[in-house]
Formats: structure tokens, sequence, C-alpha cells
């Protein structure tokens, strides 16, 4: 899978773990994937990350992705948990708070997708309808020819996310799912008809309604929303628990012109790597 980082004009290439080829490809491995994405599991899981028997894994992830604590709000990291759901320090987060502009929720890979008449989207390379995604409780019609920004977290990103414009909270809904993980190796397994999800409908000031979706990953993927019915552009709408997640804005026709160096990177099926609070998009006067 191909990366391009719009910061310092580098492209990656990230490759699935063998855990998961093995768990996805082999015959036996799926036969321990019905459990690794049970609740059960995710229960014990979470309680896991959040013990001191986690510290070790804990030391192992912050070597690995060399984070720098320093750059985080002042606390005792007692588990696994606690570095994976750290905060940075507010001086460090940087928002693009032109109304204009429509920026990402949260540090991750960008691939954007045009809503199609017949509402089924294509995420790595598998297609799946809009209707699922949120569970057939919205009338996506209004959605037609828009966009479907698809926000991929991976596990070592900052797994905290915001609000991409001021607003109030129409609607709020949790969908339950068995949890899989978010990356490529899962595609055939359609991941995000199966994965846990909260669908919100949103009322922004400068682009009208929006819908985001917040699916959680493999084992816990806990998704935790702060209970907020009016917010702010760039405040903290919520967190995920443990490993990728992944973001899905559903954006109306003719509201937002996504940047041209994203949509050429796009064209070429190369995600872009975006941060928390950068504007990726502008808005189309009316």
């Amino acid at each position: 899978m191909k990366i391009w980082d719009r910061a310092t004009g580098e492209y990656t290439q990230e490759v699935s773990s063998k855990k998961l080829r093995f768990l996805y490809n082999k015959k036996i491995g799926r036969f321990f994937l019905k459990f690794f994405v049970s609740h059960i599991c995710a229960k014990m899981a979470s309680k896991f990350i959040r013990s001191s028997f986690s510290r070790r894994r804990m030391n192992k992830f912050i070597k690995n992705n060399e984070i720098d604590l320093n750059n985080f709000e002042d606390k005792r990291y007692k588990s696994y948990n606690d570095v994976f759901t750290r905060k940075l320090k507010s001086h460090l987060i940087n928002i693009d708070y032109d109304e204009d502009r429509f920026i990402a929720p949260a540090d991750s890979k960008l691939s954007i997708y045009p809503i199609k008449d017949d509402l089924m989207v294509n995420i790595k390379d598998s297609d799946y309808t809009l209707n699922e995604m949120v569970e057939n409780n919205i009338d996506l019609t209004e959605f037609s020819n828009g966009l479907c920004l698809v926000f991929r977290l991976s596990a070592y990103d900052y797994h905290r996310y915001c609000y991409v414009d001021s607003g109030s909270l129409i609607d709020s809904y949790h969908v339950k799912g068995k949890l899989h993980t978010v990356q490529s190796i899962s595609d055939d397994y359609e991941i995000y008809k199966k994965n846990s999800r909260v669908v919100s409908i949103l009322d922004t000031k400068n682009f009208s309604k929006i819908i985001q979706i917040e699916v959680g990953a493999m084992a816990v993927g806990r998704i935790i929303n702060h209970p907020l019915s009016n917010f702010e552009k760039g405040e903290e709408k919520g967190f995920f628990e443990l490993n990728g997640s992944t973001i899905v804005i559903l954006v109306k026709d003719n509201v937002i012109k996504i940047d041209d160096d994203i949509l050429e990177h796009n064209d070429k099926s190369i995600e872009t790597k975006v941060r928390y609070g950068e504007g990726i998009a502008t808005k189309i006067s009316s």
C-alpha cells in the first residue's frame, strides 16, 4: 500500500503484519480469527490493555514507534491503553481555522471516493453500500454525487479526532458488529459491514449536513465520543482505543473542492498522509 506524506513529500510503503496474513489467509488462522473478532475476546483484551500487565507491550509500542511522551500531556502512563489514548499538549495541536477550509479529523491516510447514484463506495478494492455502513437508518439520497472521505488510522497514529467544522449534532447512534482489522489484508472479508461503528449526523456551519462514521478495529476497537450537542471546529470529538481504526465522512455534492495534490495522488490509488486539523479541501462558493 503506497502512501504519500504531503508534509515531507516522501513516499512510503505499508505492509500488513505476518500475524494478520496468517489470520486471514490460512485456514487455521481463520479458525482462530472467529475468536479474536468476538465480543468475548474484546472484553478480555480491554481488561488487559488497562492493566499494569500491559506495561511491557506499552514500552515496546513507545520504542518501536519512536513516540516522544514529552509532546503529550503530563501523566503517569500505567498501561498500554494510557499510551494509545495519549493526548497532545494543546500548543502542539495545529488547526486550520479558515472558515472556507475543510480539515482532516485525525492523523491518518486519506482516500476519496465519489458517491454514485447507486450509493456504492469502493474501499480498498471491495464494494460496500453506504446504506450498509449506516445500517439503513439514514436516507442518503441527498448525498448522491457527493464525496466519501476515508481516513485510515494505523496503530502508531494519534488516535484522537476532532470536528471538521463548527455546528451542532442532529443525531448519533452506535452500530454493533464483529470487529475486524482495518488493514488491507482483510479486504475480502467486508470489514466495514462487520465492524462496530458510531454514526453521527452533523449540521455544520460552512459545509451543510455531513455524516461522520467512526469504525472500530479488531479486538477492543472501542470508540469513545464526548457527549456534545454543539461543537467548534477543531474541538476534540472523541478517541479510539487499541489498534488501527477508520473515520468515514460523507459530504454533499458541490460543497467542497479537495486540494489538487491530494486528488492527484488519489487518482493514482495512493493514499495521502494528513494531520489532525490540517486543511484538505476548500468550500465551494454558492
